[in-house]
């Protein structure tokens, strides 16, 4: 006997599970409005000025200024004197289209002749167009006038603002395009060495913060006296101001009257005092060292939730079975801990590849220690390149965007999804 089945209308395309997604969508919307406002629009930008010829100075569209003032000084109805009028294009490069500016003459003055046929006066009214004004220029309009006992009793020749008209177009919004910003950074050898300092300093910090927090929540994992309080201090690298730790490596590593050269010269392991954070590779080094000294806590908090959690009848019965310390770390604990593991690894790898105070405040990318966060810096605001440090910015997101997608892709294969 055969038997027919219904066929079944697919799962969550009924009216019911529309209007629901309708209102999820509708729920999310805020969310992904803010997500648009506060990361993907400044993402987009730096990726627009990173193919501009922008300087830090043209972030300011071009403008019209004016200046205005009486030349002279009138004591006595009659006295000659002289309005004067400066006026100048705020950036050296751009021009201003369709300057115009007018302004009325106070009433005491009289002009006796308009010294420029680019201007014009109908009573006290005064109007001046001066067309286009090219990058950089400069222009003086002196307009002789006699003046009255009106204007010397009550009279400003400021207590009227000009009213100026000129419209500039911005490097940022006009349609010039340009690749020297990237060309600019992959030229010659500079590129090459600023991103092996940068793969360096983000391996080995990463991994150092991520060892020696494992080591420390191996440690913190038994009950001991006092064993909140080395909590606490194990902490410390990671809660204190940044700028406060940085100055006290410095002074502690500083080559004439830091105390570590003192103890390396008083033992005669040394018999110069060394520069360690003026030297190469060494500056290298020690910046790295506090990468991992200053950011391992965060690891081991992670790490040491992740142990507490782990169900000790697994470690009973490997003691029942003789196991090593070694053997229950390696094959119950660290199978545990592999999970919180890549997670740490992504995020201090990210993050300590954006590193760039704590360079910026140890050496100020000297002594070989330049990572890809200090050239945008550079570029943008040491030499004023903002076009070129935009587009190492770019370059920085894309090596993140690669790293992530190796991650993840290693990831789901190592867990098969």
């Amino acid at each position: 006997m055969m038997t027919t089945r219904t066929a079944q209308p697919p799962k969550g395309r009924g009216p019911l599970a529309k209007r629901e997604a309708r209102l999820a969508w509708g729920l999310l919307a805020p969310t992904l409005v803010a997500v648009a406002l506060v990361v993907i629009l400044p993402l987009l930008a730096i990726f627009w000025i990173s193919v501009k010829p922008v300087q830090l100075s043209d972030l300011r569209a071009p403008e019209p200024v004016l200046r205005e003032d009486l030349r002279g000084k009138p004591t006595a109805p009659g006295d000659d004197a002289t309005i004067r009028y400066r006026l100048r294009n705020s950036s050296p490069d751009g021009p201003v289209l369709g300057v115009t500016f007018s302004d009325v003459i106070p009433q005491g003055l009289t002009v006796t002749a308009l010294p420029d046929d680019r201007c014009s006066l109908d009573g006290q009214q005064l109007f001046c167009d001066f067309g286009t004004l090219q990058g950089g220029a400069r222009e003086r309009l002196e307009i002789p006038v006699t003046v009255g006992a009106s204007y010397l009793a009550t009279g400003d020749v400021e207590a009227s603002d000009p009213l100026l008209t000129g419209k500039g177009q911005s490097v940022l919004t006009n349609d010039e395009f340009t690749l020297d910003n990237f060309a600019r950074i992959f030229s010659g050898d500079e590129f090459l060495g600023v991103l092996g300092v940068t793969l360096f300093y983000t391996v080995f910090g990463t991994i150092g913060a991520l060892v020696f927090g494992l080591f420390a929540a191996m440690l913190l994992n038994h009950s001991f006296k006092g064993q909140g309080i080395l909590r606490g201090l194990y902490l410390f690298p990671y809660v204190a101001p940044v700028i406060a730790v940085a100055f006290t490596w410095v002074t502690l590593f500083d080559p004439f009257s830091g105390s570590a050269n003192a103890l390396l010269l008083q033992m005669g392991l040394t018999q110069t005092p060394i520069s360690f954070f003026g030297e190469k590779p060494l500056a290298l080094i020690m910046v790295t060292v506090f990468e991992v000294w200053r950011y391992f806590p965060l690891s081991f908090l992670f790490i040491l939730a992740r142990m507490q959690s782990i169900d000790t009848d697994m470690y009973e019965a490997a003691d029942m079975d003789g196991a090593s310390p070694f053997q229950k770390f390696w094959y119950l604990s660290l199978p545990q801990l592999l999970g919180i593991l890549s997670v740490l690894f992504l995020l201090r790898f990210i993050w300590t590849f954006n590193k760039f105070d704590d360079i910026f405040l140890l050496t100020g990318g000297n002594a070989g220690t330049r990572t890809l966060t200090v050239n945008v810096y550079e570029q943008a605001f040491a030499i004023s390149n903002i076009g070129a440090g935009a587009a190492v910015a770019v370059v920085v997101f894309g090596c993140l965007l690669l790293f992530s997608v190796f991650f993840f892709r290693f990831m789901s294969r190592e867990e098969g999804l």
